[in-house]
């Protein structure tokens, strides 16, 4: 006797569809197309628009990405069936509202996949501002000679001493892949124990402490109303002269006036893939300063690294779909402390 095969779950991609084809290339859709019933042509952007409304209507899955709108009440209305939303990018923290969270809608997200490259990129910066990189960069462009002893003494990093801020998921991978490094590392997070901390290989400390006495500050705290604007002005007072600022986080976490007037003076530092505003205005005086090295937001996850986010969604799909737990879920309550 044969037992019955579970119908394959309705899905809806909802997300800007210029994401899609790095998300899932052919073998990867393939595998999806298997797992659930989904039209790879249709990919939601607006949730009012008669396609979308349709959809939604039968959708048991959301697949979402970069571009999704949000999930709001509306949404919660027009989707009576939907059981799961699988997020092919980071944080639900902006995508998903309270309506959902009360349905006890299951939640996925990829922010594991997507913690990876943003910390290999802080990584990097940390080792480069570690060999004072940026300064001898432009040193050079200048004089056109190779620096002497004198102006490479305080450079490298052997006992640098480097202060991570949240140990959110970026922040624990970062802290791992320090260890190799002759690095002493600080952490601050305030829900994580001595006892923690020394198992992810970092002291900890408060945040005044952490600020005081590290020669590099990275942060990676979650954007919720705590944090905002964590690093005032008497917070980045506190971070010695010539320190280096990192924040591939959110730029709402520091106050963008008290830093750029730290910049301009040439105190500080810094190493900035985020800012507040996102992007800054022509005229901002961070696009020209040599003590800042400022990217667009590529830290995340970007072309190939797009297809990671997507596999873990295809997993998660499949999990779903044969009734087994889900191993990247999020829940509710763990949106205060991650990131």
């Amino acid at each position: 006797m044969h037992s019955a095969q579970l119908p394959l779950p309705r899905a809806v991609f909802a997300m800007d569809p210029v994401h899609l084809p790095l998300l899932f290339p052919e073998p990867l859709m393939a595998r999806l197309r298997q797992t659930a019933e989904i039209d790879p042509t249709l990919v939601v952007s607006d949730f009012t628009a008669p396609t979308a409304t349709t959809a939604l209507a039968r959708a048991e899955v959301l697949i979402t990405g970069w571009g999704c709108p949000h999930l709001d009440a509306d949404t919660m209305n027009a989707a009576p069936a939907l059981r799961a939303v699988l997020h092919a990018a980071g944080s639900v923290r902006s995508l998903v509202g309270d309506a959902l969270w009360k349905q006890g809608i299951t939640v996925s997200s990829a922010v594991t996949g997507n913690a990876l490259p943003v910390a290999e990129y802080t990584l990097a910066m940390i080792l480069l501002a570690g060999k004072d990189t940026f300064a001898h960069r432009e040193r050079y462009r200048v004089t056109h000679t190779y620096p002497t002893t004198t102006e490479t003494a305080a450079t490298g990093n052997v006992g640098r001493r480097v202060g991570v801020i949240g140990a959110s998921r970026v922040g624990r991978r970062l802290l791992d892949l320090l260890r190799p490094y002759d690095f002493e590392v600080l952490l601050h997070d305030p829900y994580v124990d001595a006892v923690e901390a020394a198992a992810l290989g970092a002291r900890l400390v408060s945040l005044e402490d952490l600020l005081g006495h590290s020669d590099i500050v990275s942060l990676h705290a979650p954007d919720i109303p705590e944090t905002q604007r964590m690093l005032d002005r008497a917070r980045l007072a506190l971070i010695r002269d010539g320190g280096v600022l990192i924040n591939t986080s959110r730029g709402a976490l520091v106050d963008h006036d008290a830093l750029t007037d730290e910049l301009v003076s040439g105190r500080l530092n810094a190493v900035l893939d985020v800012t507040e505003p996102e992007p800054l205005p022509a005229d901002s005086p961070l696009y020209r300063l040599p003590n800042v090295y400022l990217t667009p937001h590529i830290a995340g996850s970007l072309g190939n690294e797009l297809e990671r986010l997507g596999r873990i969604v295809v997993d998660e799909l499949e999990r779903l779909a044969a009734g087994l737990p889900l191993t990247h879920e999020v829940r509710h309550a763990d949106l205060a402390r991650v990131a």
